[in-house]
């Protein structure tokens, strides 16, 4: 488990009992943050690497709880660099919170390892460039930009509220929705931008800011 100066590093079980101590967020700042080991690892290969970087992005789009007026701030080893290779997606999971750590053309990002359409595990979609696939809808979204690249095929409403109907992909039955409450609810649904948690390489490894009580 990887160390930094002036860190308490606690497993994930005691992660609630530590001092609320950081009133500020700071990557070069070591006050207040918990390191925490522990985390599970899922990772799938990639074809090539490149000189890995953490990937800038919207900071509209900074995750809740990891902001500049955030409180303890829990950091998270995300494993060695060197084992994610550009292409690669690795899943790391804290008690009951997946994070989705993937290696872009732009960068290393990390993201809730939730579909921002109904929460399927990204990390088992395909990743294109800075794009990555869900599995369950056919719903594609930037990692790079946050943005969502394509509605999923049940439609429903995107961040800024319009709506999209229900499609089929090319070459299977057009998709029928027949009027009722699942239709209603199909509709409502919306599709957020993605949010994202600051990274850091230190020492080959990456460490993930999350919210301490994440």
């Amino acid at each position: 488990m990887l160390r930094e100066p002036g860190r308490r590093c606690l497993p994930p079980s005691e992660l609630g009992a530590a001092p609320r101590a950081h009133s500020r967020y700071d990557p070069g700042s070591d006050a207040g943050v918990v390191c925490v080991a522990g985390a599970t690892i899922a990772s799938m290969a990639a074809p090539r690497s490149t000189f890995p970087i953490p990937a800038a992005f919207p900071p509209e789009l900074l995750a809740p709880g990891v902001g500049a007026n955030s409180a303890a701030i829990a950091t998270v080893d995300a494993g060695l660099v060197s084992e994610l290779l550009e292409g690669a997606m690795r899943r790391v999971t804290v008690g009951d919170h997946d994070v989705l750590v993937a290696h872009t053309p732009a960068g290393i990002v990390a993201i809730d390892d939730r579909c921002p359409h109904m929460s399927a595990p990204l990390s088992i979609g395909d990743l294109d460039g800075c794009v990555v696939a869900c599995p369950l809808h056919e719903g594609r979204f930037d990692l790079c930009s946050g943005e969502v690249v394509q509605m999923p095929t049940t439609g429903g409403l995107d961040a800024a509220g319009q709506y999209h109907p229900t499609w089929s992909p090319a070459g299977k039955e057009p998709k029928v929705d027949p009027p009722g409450k699942k239709a209603e609810a199909r509709r409502l649904t919306r599709v957020r931008r993605l949010r994202y948690y600051p990274v850091r390489i230190v020492e080959g490894r990456i460490l993930v800011d999350l919210p301490e009580t994440a």
